[in-house]
């Protein structure tokens, strides 16, 4: 049985990535683990609160989770446990996903902003720092099946098959058509890729599959209008590391679709 992580701080966003989370769960018969991190609020350090106020407000958030995971439950009929932590959220999230050998992370996306785009939010920022692959899931969407999946790949950079390997088990499992998509500025970038092209096809045997190549100067906009033109449930990408200077002014593409994205984003790491 598959182990999904999914973060709730009990903001609509959380909530929502929760019901989506849990209905394909329901369907694939995965278990759920509901992490919560609890930091106090500054105004109450600032207040220096009594060990006792602190110990009541810890049990109060303690005890919402714990209800939450018995509604999921009981609703969907598929085990959720909670897990409960206090300190740095990163840090504590690893600790949980080593904890369960977790295969996956739930997280729930925000609006678009600029700020997003340019620093990210947590979501963002966790789909570049972990090493577990991250399904983002925006407030607008509901869970429906995931009939068709779009995978937007960088072939002249390479796919490493471990990557390919995933993107065919959750076709595999949710009876998924797999488009993958590739946009270049120039097309005869393309050329050299026919050897790339041919390990993918080998890769994705055995499953519903076919291969998309355009030109485009405008590699977000192309991708989005793709999402509407094969009326995508999913949207994979490959998040890749920059160096710290290259980072001040590169603007990842998986972090802009993550933050103004209508379909939830998979997030494969390297």
């Amino acid at each position: 049985m598959k182990r999904i992580i999914v973060a709730t701080d009990f903001s609509a966003e959380a909530d929502n990535a929760l019901q989506y989370a849990a209905a394909a769960a329901a369907e694939q018969q995965y278990e759920l683990i509901l992490f919560h991190l609890h930091n106090m609020s500054i105004h109450a350090m600032n207040a220096r609160i009594s060990g006792e106020a602190l110990y009541e407000l810890i049990t109060v958030k303690s005890n919402q989770l714990n209800e939450t995971a018995t509604l999921i439950s009981s609703a969907y009929k598929i085990p959720v446990v909670p897990h409960f932590a206090t300190g740095n959220f990163f840090e504590e999230l690893n600790r949980c996903i080593e904890s369960f050998s977790a295969d996956l992370i739930v997280l729930g996306m925000a609006g678009k902003y600029l700020e997003q785009d340019l620093l990210g939010d947590t979501t963002t920022t966790a789909i570049h720092r972990l090493k577990t692959p991250i399904l983002a899931v925006p407030l607008q969407a509901k869970y429906k099946g995931i009939k068709n999946i779009l995978f937007a790949a960088d072939i002249v950079r390479g796919v490493q098959k471990h990557i390919l390997d995933q993107v065919k088990t959750v076709a595999a499992d949710f009876g998924s058509t797999v488009e993958v998509f590739h946009v270049r500025e120039k097309i005869d970038e393309l050329i050299s890729t026919s050897a790339e092209t041919e390990k993918i096809s080998e890769v994705m045997s055995g499953i519903s599959y076919y291969h998309k190549n355009i030109e485009s100067r405008k590699v977000i906009d192309a991708i989005r209008e793709e999402i509407v033109q094969s009326n995508a449930d999913l949207l994979v990408m490959v998040p890749y590391k920059y160096g710290f200077w290259n980072s001040l002014v590169h603007r990842s593409k998986t972090r802009m679709m993550a933050s103004g994205n209508n379909v939830p984003l998979l997030s494969i790491p390297v």
